[in-house]
């Protein structure tokens, strides 16, 4: 089970890249008709679409490598038991928002297609599309949420290290 999730969140974060060379090339695109003076229309929207996803995306693989932002003020003052409560805590409580931004995700994606739903710009995209990147990002970082919490119940958890925040540029 473990290299399943490890497998889905690695594959996320490599979709997450390939999304974001796709945001480099629209940009690039929009760059050079410019300085060509020809317009493709719909450059900047995709440019947005391909944004969110990349970032939707990566959202798992950077929760399980530890670099989302965490406070850790309170959470240092603790020890024992009280520690492994309020960590157990906050990932029940992360798990739940998770779920909940992951079910009105896939709900406005599923709207979306529904009402035939497309965006005001010029390219006239089907608006589903776009979210589909956004409710599986959610999702997989529910995923993720949880399988954290479970290994945090279960003693199984890997912690970061003080000064691994400290690598950050």
């Amino acid at each position: 089970m473990r290299r399943l999730l490890d497998f889905v969140y690695d594959s996320a974060a490599a979709l997450a890249a390939l999304f974001m060379v796709g945001l480099l090339g629209m940009v690039l695109l929009s760059i050079v008709s410019r300085q060509l003076h020809f317009h493709v229309s719909g450059a900047d929207a995709y440019a947005g679409y391909l944004m969110a996803a990349s970032g939707f995306l990566a959202l798992a693989h950077t929760l399980k490598r530890g670099e989302h932002i965490r406070v850790t003020l309170l959470l240092n003052a603790l020890k024992g038991k009280a520690k492994k409560a309020f960590e157990i805590w906050a990932l029940a409580i992360a798990c739940l928002l998770a779920l909940l931004f992951a079910a009105y995700s896939c709900k406005l994606a599923w709207q979306s297609h529904e009402f035939h739903d497309i965006s005001t710009g010029n390219d006239a995209t089907p608006l589903w599309i776009p979210q589909i990147a956004m409710a599986l990002g959610t999702v997989i970082l529910a995923i993720a949420f949880i399988d954290e919490l479970v290994l945090e119940i279960l003693d199984r958890r890997s912690q970061a290290s003080p000064g691994d925040a400290l690598r950050n540029e």
